[in-house]
């Protein structure tokens, strides 16, 4: 069982029904759709290796973390956060 705001479980349920599904259904498929935090880091890892291998790109911890705070930056600025 999961309790949420009435007002989110019609919105979600409203969701659900613009695609033709039961809320049931499309909470399955979204869980089935998202990462969880270790298998988003796991996927990083992948493509980075892949990247290195690829072309040889090895960004530093520094680079990626001017890169994190670019993304977050140029995100923020797109949904007014």
């Amino acid at each position: 069982m999961l309790r949420v705001p009435e007002e989110d479980k019609d919105r979600l349920a409203a969701i659900a029904a613009a695609e033709g599904l039961s809320l049931r259904a499309y909470l399955a498929r979204l869980a089935e759709t998202l990462l969880t935090p270790a298998e988003r880091a796991e996927r990083a890892e992948k493509a980075k290796a892949a990247l290195a291998a690829w072309n040889g790109y090895a960004p530093t911890v520094a680079q990626e973390q001017d890169l994190d705070s670019e993304l977050d930056r140029r995100l923020a600025q797109v949904t007014g956060r």
